[in-house]
């Protein structure tokens, strides 16, 4: 059973009536591959799902072009085509799917609390915490002008169009060594851009990236800007030296440009009562999608900081939906 909201007279809840406060049985916050998948098995499973899309509904998939390493789609699909199939199928099932932002949460009581726009208040019995995380880019304009026409911050999701071609990576930590190593399997060149005379990556990924004959680091570099007609990116140009008495300005010709400089998981406003990593990403019980908090789950990329895949976050939404269910059946049992 629920119970209803103590509103009190100070400041944090003065905009708030008995009006704006809504009791579900499961509440997802956000959309993407797991919150879509959750939101499939939590409707077949009867918890009647209430979903908030967020600031990205479909999440990061909807900025990606073709997309074809997920299972059921021979012929590849479009990351807004296939968002929408998942959208489709999980309203097809009852969930009520909404346009708003989860601003705050209370999970200090029994009943875990939820702003939507700093305003409506749900009140569930279960949440679902599919935020996803946000790729870090270097802020260039040209990174939004290139978008889906070169520039890409996932090697494993879009390195399959580059075979055969020339391609850049930017960074030098872990992520970035990995990225190149991948890529190094599927393209003719890789330049790795390294802002500084040496890698941030460990010692044993230094050496493999260093020993991969068709990566070359480009030490001391950095990106000013990206080259290419109609949308497609046909090279870069960089500076190397940069604030240095022998800086100069680089072109190079590649038609990939990937940033690897990490990811930034959505996480902020349940820090005060869900468990994080020192990077931000929610940690969960081991095989499971359980947070600290009972009745709290987490599904996705806001808690994988190491595949990060649609199939990967899809599979973990189902996770989710299984937990949230099986939680309410002991609770109610």
């Amino acid at each position: 059973m629920f119970k209803p909201l103590d509103i009190n007279e100070n400041e944090e809840n003065k905009s708030v009536d008995a009006t704006d406060v809504e009791q579900v049985k499961c509440l997802i916050i956000g959309s993407g591959p797991a919150g879509y998948t959750a939101a499939i098995y939590a409707a077949r499973a009867n918890l009647t799902p209430v979903m908030y899309e967020g600031l990205q509904p479909g999440g990061q998939l909807t900025t990606t072009t073709e997309v074809e390493n997920f299972p059921g789609y021979p012929e590849g699909v479009t990351g807004p085509v296939l968002m929408e199939d998942m959208k489709k199928q999980a309203q097809r099932f009852g969930t009520d799917i909404r346009w708003g932002i989860a601003t705050k949460v209370d999970f200090s009581g029994n009943t875990h609390k939820v702003w939507i726009d700093e305003s409506k208040i749900i009140e569930a019995e279960t949440v679902i915490i599919a935020t996803g995380a946000t790729a870090k880019y270097l802020g260039l304009a040209d990174e939004k002008k290139y978008a889906g026409g070169g520039v890409s911050a996932c090697a494993t999701c879009d390195g399959f169009f580059y075979r055969g071609k020339d391609v850049a990576v930017v960074g030098g930590g872990d992520t970035a060594a990995e990225e190149a190593i991948y890529l190094s399997g599927l393209c003719n060149k890789v330049y790795m851009i390294v802002r500084r005379d040496e890698l941030r990556a460990s010692k044993v990924m230094a050496q493999r990236v260093q020993k991969t004959p068709n990566i070359e680091i480009l030490w001391k570099h950095q990106t000013k800007g990206l080259l290419g007609e109609n949308g497609v990116v046909e090279g870069a140009v960089l500076a190397k030296n940069k604030g240095e008495s022998n800086e100069e300005e680089i072109q190079i010709k590649i038609d990939g440009f990937f940033l690897a400089i990490g990811h930034k998981p959505n996480s902020d406003i349940f820090k005060d009562f869900i468990n994080t990593d020192e990077v931000g990403y929610i940690t969960t019980l081991p095989d499971t999608s359980k947070t600290n908090v009972p009745g709290v789950f987490a599904c996705g990329d806001v808690q994988d900081s190491h595949y990060r895949q649609a199939v990967t976050a899809a599979g973990s939404g189902c996770k989710a939906a299984i937990d949230a269910e099986r939680y309410l059946s002991e609770k109610q049992g």
